[in-house]
């Protein structure tokens, strides 16, 4: 399977929804990487889970994972050997509480989840580690409990702190020193106390100048008073900070020890968020667990799309009992697309583990590879138009594709000339049938139709119309074609009624009546009138008047219309290029100009005309003017 796939197919869009049930992001980062399986036991296993995940919810209140946080970042610094901050081991504490809550929670639900239970006993408990967190850190900082070193020193903090207070407070009720202070407060500067002092004075006090404000009206002065207690003070400061770090350096060793238990239980708690988020969407959705087999069979009963809003109609849809390929046929906006990602996106969800939403007796099909061809993958870059983009699709699909292989085409063998295109399409669709693999497409050509009516293999299907109010049914009728009622469509749309005969009568004989266009010379315009009934292009000729609807005046043809629908028009003495769609026949070229006329003239200045003719009979002041240029 492909990235292409789950896009086409809205996979992505749908885990979207589901991640939204998550309590962590460890939750949503697994269902980011979850992927569906080709292996039956493992997809039986995690449509197990979900059922025994629903069981645990209804008989609960609460599932304990809220509180969880993601600790992969802090788990990657201990394996580098840094040094946990206090934020972070507190972090580490509520993830291992949390640890141990959900493993008592799971072991006790063992009657309705054998298996989401048995997960439990692997989860590793560090009470230890915990109780050391909590008995040093406190308010996420180092408490001064943590070790009696730690305690003395803050301590002796303290009382350095208020000597200095005490100093500075002396200093400042001085009357000595009053004329001398700009504030009478005690400020900071780089950790160490200062007096704020008017800068004219600041000679006259015994001290440090730490720093000076911006105006320079102010210097911030330590005292020699307190300076031996400062430096005591800084000194303390440093022992604290040591002392800290080894107190967060062993805790961290401490989680280092049970790191590989820590991240089997980081798994086992992402596990869990991400199958209680399956469990809860499913109960959201009232989904079923759908009964799973690997032999191609799918049968899905009231299937429906899960991102669909609204009334959305459910799909009655079976293969790969009696015929391992199923042609859908019917009328365009009709639900055959939503027909063919309903399927794909069934299959993918129970492959993943997910609920659907259908009847309990639908079954669906594990297969190695989904395979979609939906949309249109023209690209510009590359060059590709929308049937080569879908052809090389399908090859790689094909060159991928084996017996258990499931591939959806929407349109097959469309965007190019229908012959060529049925046949290519009947070609690639025994091609797979020859694989082995299990392929639904839908087309609007009869001739696949009529080969998967003659094909033991293939099935024909349809989605019904209703014919009296133009409105899709969206359901599927297996074992009839429907036909694409473009013709009803058309009348219903406004197209007149002589038109749909004329069309009609195509379908049936392919006698095309060309009598239609008749010549008549006084009018020649008339022609082209009569010919763009059958043509949405006009013929127009060198020297016809057109009028420019862009510019609401008139110019001259110089170049007919080429490939792409251009033609090139002399307006204002400049050539232009112009789409036929943007002008409008004004006079032909032989209502303007006699017969014979020399049409060059036109486009040609008379210097131009003269430098031609002295160059045809060998003028040499002529070959020096080209020669100059």
């Amino acid at each position: 399977m492909n990235k292409d796939t789950f896009e086409k197919l809205q996979l992505n869009e749908l885990k979207e929804i589901i991640k939204t049930y998550c309590a962590t992001s460890l939750g949503k980062d697994l269902l980011d990487k979850l992927t569906p399986s080709g292996n039956i036991d493992i997809v039986q296993r995690r449509l197990r889970e979900n059922k025994e995940a629903r069981s645990i919810i209804q008989s609960s209140n609460h599932i304990p994972l809220d509180g969880l946080s993601n600790v992969n970042l802090i788990i990657d610094k201990v394996e580098k050997g840094m040094v946990l901050y206090p934020d972070e081991l507190i972090r580490m504490e509520d993830f291992l509480r949390g640890c141990r809550k959900i493993k008592t929670f799971m072991i006790d639900k063992g009657f309705y989840s054998p298996i989401l239970s048995s997960y439990a006993s692997n989860i590793t408990e560090c009470e230890n580690i915990e109780s050391e967190i909590r008995y040093c850190i406190k308010g996420n900082k180092v408490d001064s409990q943590a070790s009696k070193e730690l305690k003395k020193i803050r301590r002796d903090t303290l009382l350095a702190e208020s000597k200095i207070q005490e100093k500075l407070n002396k200093f400042l009720t001085s009357s000595t020193n009053k004329k001398y202070i700009q504030e009478f407060i005690i400020s900071k500067r780089d950790d160490r106390y200062v007096i704020p002092i008017k800068s004219t004075y600041k000679n006259e006090i015994n001290g440090i100048i730490l720093d000076t404000s911006s105006k320079g009206n102010t210097v911030f002065i330590e005292p020699n008073s307190v300076s031996k207690l400062s430096l005591e003070l800084i000194n303390l400061k440093a022992q604290e900070s040591v002392e800290e770090y080894k107190i967060l350096s062993y805790l961290t060793e401490l989680i280092f020890e049970k790191i590989v238990n820590i991240k089997l239980n980081i798994e086992i708690i992402a596990e869990y968020d991400m199958v209680f988020a399956k469990a809860k969407y499913s109960q959201n959705i009232n989904g079923i667990t759908p009964k799973i087999n690997d032999i191609g069979y799918t049968k899905i009963v009231n299937g429906k799309h899960p991102l669909l809003k609204g009334e959305v109609v459910p799909l009655d849809i079976e293969i790969g009992k009696s015929y391992r390929s199923l042609i859908i046929t019917g009328p365009n906006a009709g639900g055959k697309t939503v027909a063919l990602k309903t399927v794909g996106l069934l299959t993918l969800m129970a492959q993943c583990g997910f609920d659907i939403c259908a009847s309990e007796d639908t079954q669906i099909s594990v297969f190695e590879n989904v395979f979609v061809d939906i949309g249109d993958n023209q690209s510009i870059e590359n060059a590709l138009s929308t049937f080569s983009s879908h052809i090389k699709n399908i090859a790689q699909i094909m060159n991928l594709s084996n017996k258990s292989t499931l591939i959806l085409c929407d349109e097959i063998g469309s965007g190019t000339e229908p012959n060529e295109g049925s046949s290519l399409a009947i070609a690639i669709l025994e091609e797979f049938y020859k694989i082995g693999c299990v392929t639904i497409a839908s087309t609007h050509y009869g001739e696949i139709k009529k080969f998967s009516s003659l094909h033991p293999e293939f099935e024909n299907a349809g989605m019904m119309f209703d014919k009296n109010t133009l409105e899709p049914l969206y359901k599927l009728t297996i074992g009839a074609s429907e036909d694409s009622n473009a013709l009803f469509i058309s009348k219903k749309m406004g197209i007149k009624d002589k038109v749909l005969k004329r069309a009609k009568g195509y379908i049936n004989d392919k006698n095309y009546n060309l009598d239609i266009v008749k010549k008549n010379k006084k009018y020649p315009f008339k022609e082209i009138e009569i010919k763009e009934e059958l043509s949405e292009i006009s013929i127009y000729d060198i020297g016809d008047r057109v009028k420019l609807l862009d510019k609401d005046d008139f110019g001259i043809i110089y170049k007919p219309v080429d490939k792409f629908n251009n033609v090139q028009v002399l307006h204002n003495g400049k050539f232009i290029e112009v789409n036929v769609k943007r002008i409008k026949l004004n006079l032909k070229a032989e209502e303007l100009y006699p017969k014979d006329y020399d049409m060059d003239s036109l486009f040609t200045s008379y210097k131009e005309r003269k430098l031609e003719k002295d160059i045809k009979r060998g003028s040499k002041k002529a070959l020096k003017m080209i020669l100059k240029k």
